[in-house]
């Protein structure tokens, strides 16, 4: 009685532990991510002749938000959908009128992403990943018409290019950090807030360095 016993319950918990440990399914799935890092704003390589060499035009600061998507995993690949809503602290202390939409008296706003990533499984719980898609970003600029100083939002296109590493924490949480490099090359100016329609878009050069950190879950 007693070994029949012993065996009901060792069938028991082997039953049970199956199905807790077909609960991780790798990097497969939905995921959400909280994400905050560095961010540095700056003229593009065709602004710069345009600017004082004295002048630190950067808009610097901390960017923040959350992310979403979803990875499928196929073995030692990984490929996935992503999207990204973010804001940010950046600001500049160019003092100097700028008046060809490059990066002067400029704080940055908020930030869309949508992409794709590729990744490497270094381990069963470590990843490399490369990532790349497009980006809208908004930044808040004052301008002058030589009399009068106005504060507008300059609408921006452009792409996101990224690298980084991913690494389990358990079943279902994880952790990332990575780099991103994103580059703006067109722009409207957005007059919403006086009911008046957007200007037409114009050609910019703007780039953009961010070094960030995640915490996420995968469902």
């Amino acid at each position: 009685m007693k070994k029949g016993l012993a065996l009901i319950l060792a069938t028991a918990s082997t039953a049970t532990a199956v199905p807790a440990m077909a609960q991780d399914t790798g990097f497969s799935g939905p995921w959400v991510a909280a994400v905050a890092g560095y961010d540095v704003n700056k003229p593009g390589s065709s602004q710069v002749s345009g600017i004082d060499p004295d002048q630190d035009v950067n808009a610097e600061g901390l960017m923040y938000g959350a992310g979403v998507g979803y990875d499928f995993d196929m073995g030692n690949l990984v490929v996935g959908a992503e999207g990204e809503l973010t804001d940010s602290t950046a600001d500049s202390t160019y003092n100097d009128p700028y008046t060809d939409f490059g990066l002067g008296s400029v704080d940055a706003g908020r930030d869309l992403y949508a992409g794709a990533r590729i990744g490497y499984k270094l381990s069963p719980t470590t990843m490399l990943y490369a990532k790349g898609g497009y980006n809208n970003a908004r930044f808040n600029f004052v301008g002058s018409d030589g009399t009068t100083s106005y504060r507008r939002h300059l609408d921006t296109d452009g792409y996101r290019l990224g690298a980084g590493i991913e690494h389990k924490l358990g079943t279902n949480a994880f952790a990332k950090v990575e780099y991103r490099y994103s580059n703006y090359s067109k722009g409207e100016i957005d007059f919403e807030a006086d009911n008046i329609a957007d200007s037409d878009r114009f050609d910019i050069d703007t780039d953009r360095h961010q070094v960030v950190a995640s915490v996420g879950f995968r469902f």
